[in-house]
């Protein structure tokens, strides 16, 4: 095939058959009045672009001879195959009815007619405060007391008003959290529970003195032996492996336990087999133990294969042994060179005190059991109060201590408050 100019300057195209092809120029007439830029060369054949469309005439409408758009659709660059329609939804009857939120407080809906208008605005408001707080990253438990009382007075109200008995008992029930939640957050913060009085910060929680006098009366009737200062070192060795039946002591440990009956009172332990030592440590070795190589000690009573006798985890374990080293080695009983039984006394009486420092329970249970206390310590229940007067010397006690009756009443002095086992 072959394109050339011909006598009268018209474009011809040949042929396969040598025949010249004519009206280039009619056509290209025809395109110019239609708005097509380029078209096709010759019949059939489409000139393509490679930012173009294909012409009118390599459409399926132009091969099937059917009519195609119209040449305007056509000049502003219309694609010739139509694309899918997007799906649409049914048409909207009406305007969306928005969902009501009803005001709720304790799982229970707050009436719009509710009156007065003051105690619906209360339970709402009520209702979203509770839900914040539980959004907190960190409880409060003042904050949460005080939801409380706000929820106890507005469900009262809220009885009296709608006559319902089931808001009384859930009033009721907000009154008695408000208190409780009160107390706890009085003894993690040491604050009296009425709110007068120093700020104290305690060394024991209130279920932590638990523990302590569980440990206690284990000591009061399991020491293999009667004397204060073998009591003293079954109390000490015990907070010290109460957990696994085993722990450390050191030389120092041991010295201002028991002084220079140390060594005597470990190895009696060590031959009735309440305490074993490893194989090649001796009482006098252990004795001589450092703390960065501390003596370790096993009490077989305290094992993991025996039955358990205290059920409190490791941070409880080092609280309580904490506590008991602190009381033992008060400085003011060592300065009154304080020996075994007025130490044990002293641990017996911050373990069985109330917040306010007071022993025992109150009114006929005011005090302590004498023969209890004297067991524990060592003694004989009439030498007991020689030793509370020893502790009232040193300042441990506010004052005189009272053994008439058989009860031990006293005071624990100020400075002790936090050391109080939080009866």
């Amino acid at each position: 095939m072959s394109a050339g100019t011909g006598d009268r300057g018209e474009l011809f195209v040949d042929g396969t058959g040598g025949g010249r092809t004519d009206g280039a120029t009619a056509g290209r007439t025809r395109r110019a009045a239609a708005g097509v830029g380029r078209a096709p060369a010759g019949g059939g054949a489409a000139v393509m672009f490679s930012d173009g469309d294909p012409s009118p005439s390599h459409s399926p409408g132009a091969a099937s001879g059917t009519p195609t758009e119209s040449a305007g659709v056509a000049a502003e660059g219309t694609r010739s195959t139509a694309l899918p329609r997007a799906r649409t939804g049914p048409p909207r009857r009406g305007p969306r009815r928005e969902r009501k939120s009803w005001p709720k407080v304790a799982q229970r809906i707050v009436p719009d007619d509710l009156q007065p208008e003051v105690l619906r605005l209360e339970l709402t408001e009520l209702g979203d405060a509770f839900r914040a707080y539980q959004r907190r990253p960190e409880p409060d438990l003042a904050v949460l007391a005080e939801l409380h009382d706000r929820k106890a007075r507005a469900f009262t109200l809220w009885a009296d008003v709608t006559d319902d008995a089931s808001l009384r008992e859930e009033a009721d029930r907000a009154a008695a959290a408000a208190r409780t939640t009160r107390e706890m957050d009085a003894n993690r913060r040491g604050l009296p529970v009425d709110g007068e009085g120093p700020v104290i910060e305690r060394l024991l929680t209130r279920g932590q003195g638990v523990h302590a006098r569980t440990v206690l009366e284990h000591v009061r009737t399991g020491s293999p032996f009667p004397e204060a200062e073998a009591r003293l070192a079954v109390l000490m060795l015990t907070l010290r492996a109460a957990r696994a039946g085993t722990g450390n002591v050191t030389g120092q440990d041991l010295g201002g336990w028991l002084q220079g009956d140390a060594e005597r009172v470990l190895q009696e332990l060590v031959d009735v087999g309440w305490l074993l030592l490893p194989e090649d440590v001796t009482a006098g070795d252990a004795l001589m133990s450092r703390p960065e190589e501390p003596a370790q000690v096993t009490v077989p009573s305290l094992l993991a294969d025996a039955p358990r006798p205290f059920a409190f985890g490791k941070v409880t374990r080092a609280r309580l042994s904490g506590w008991a080293q602190k009381v033992v080695g008060d400085r003011k009983l060592r300065k009154k060179k304080a020996g075994a039984a007025t130490r044990l006394l002293a641990v017996y009486t911050a373990a069985h005190s109330r917040p306010g420092g007071c022993l025992g329970g109150v009114g006929e249970d005011a005090g302590l059991a004498l023969d209890e206390v004297a067991q524990f310590c060592g003694l004989r229940p009439e030498e007991v109060a020689e030793h509370a007067g020893l502790l009232a010397t040193a300042g441990w006690l506010a004052q005189e201590a009272d053994t008439t009756d058989g009860r031990l009443r006293a005071r624990l002095a100020e400075r002790v408050l936090p050391l109080s086992g939080l009866l």
